[in-house]
């Protein structure tokens, strides 16, 4: 009997696991049989559970929610994976107002929002990989052009693209790049590095009136792959006029265009989308290419802004290739964080 009391007391008040679960064990029956034999149980919270309803539709149906008004679809989307944060909230309120409706109700945004992005909380990375790619944009504002380089060419990147390239700062990445990288191109306000031959080089028409994007082959060991590089039109959010994005909107489907026109089989997208991959209005590009994090990230990627990245706008996209692994870089001085990912080239549906 002795021994059996020690045991006991073991469990219940001493470190480690036994005791955790202990306490867990006394909370839940607090609060059962606080709930027992309460009869308005049922009837309390239905607000809350009116809320988790319209959230989980929300989180379901977001494709269907109308863009003719102040593009407000393309704006849900942009920052769906936040709406997760409502799911505690709720959860804490149900208790509180010890609601089993609610409760209950608070299950359907849960499934909505793991359905829709619990793969991204696994680690998806592998290793291997026969070529690594890297894009940021610099901010035509960044203080320190050449520090940015070097920072992002340290990630050892075979092919690098930068975006909002301020012609007056372009020399400054040319000598900074230099050593590392044997080819470069730059058009309009975008550039392509890259350690490999590069032909076929020519900006991309989006519809802008200048140069915001542009393609080029690159002659790796394993075959040509098509690199595109792009900076759609940056959005706004205004109180008068919701979420402007037309212009975006308007670049984004010419890009998809010249892509689905590509004739190489295997392609690369690298660029400032100003788009998340769940906003509907990119669907010109993101319906016929694979995003890298997507497939092969750890976690959501934000990228922007770098302070407190909130959404993932700088995107990596693939057709032809296979996606091994996906991640963002260190901050440099620019608003955006860069972002890599490591491919193979070679794939069984493309070679040996």
């Amino acid at each position: 009997m002795a021994q059996q009391a020690y045991v006991t007391e073991t469990a219940d008040d001493g470190p480690g696991p036994g005791r955790r679960q202990s306490r867990l064990r006394r909370l839940l029956h607090r609060i059962a049989r606080g709930w027992r034999g309460d009869r308005r149980i049922w009837r309390r919270g239905i607000v809350l559970a009116a809320l988790a309803v319209v959230l989980s539709l929300v989180l379901g149906l977001h494709a269907h929610i109308p863009n003719r008004i102040g593009n407000l679809g393309s704006l849900v989307e942009t920052f769906l994976p936040w709406f997760g944060l409502l799911i505690p909230v709720l959860l804490v309120l149900a208790l509180v107002r010890k609601s089993a409706t609610a409760l209950i109700a608070v299950v359907l945004p849960v499934a909505a929002w793991v359905h829709l992005f619990g793969g991204l909380l696994l680690d998806r990375t592998a290793a291997g990989g026969d070529l690594t790619v890297a894009t940021h944009n610099v901010n035509a504002d960044n203080p320190d052009p050449a520090g940015t380089a070097r920072e992002v060419a340290a990630s050892g990147a075979d092919v690098l693209a930068l975006e909002e390239l301020k012609p007056s700062a372009v020399p400054a990445y040319e000598k900074a790049l230099r050593s590392t990288y044997t080819y470069h191109s730059v058009q309009g306000t975008v550039g392509l590095w890259s350690k490999y031959p590069l032909s076929g080089v020519r900006p991309v028409d989006i519809r802008l009136g200048w140069t915001r994007a542009m393609r080029a082959t690159v002659d790796t060991p394993e075959g040509p792959v098509a690199v595109y590089v792009a900076h759609m039109p940056s959005v706004r959010v205004r109180a008068d006029a919701g979420f402007t994005a037309a212009q975006r909107d308007q670049s984004a489907d010419a890009l998809g265009e010249a892509i689905a026109d590509e004739r190489l089989p295997r392609v690369i997208l690298l660029g400032d989308l100003n788009g998340t991959m769940n906003d509907r209005s990119l669907n010109a590009v993101t319906a016929q290419m694979r995003s890298t994090q997507g497939a092969a990230g750890d976690g959501f990627g934000f990228s922007w802004p770098a302070a407190f990245p909130m959404a993932r706008i700088d995107q990596i996209m693939v057709r032809g290739v296979e996606p091994v692994s996906s991640w963002t870089l260190p901050r440099t001085d620019s608003d955006h964080l860069p972002v890599a990912a490591r491919v193979n080239v070679t794939t069984p549906a493309t070679g040996s």
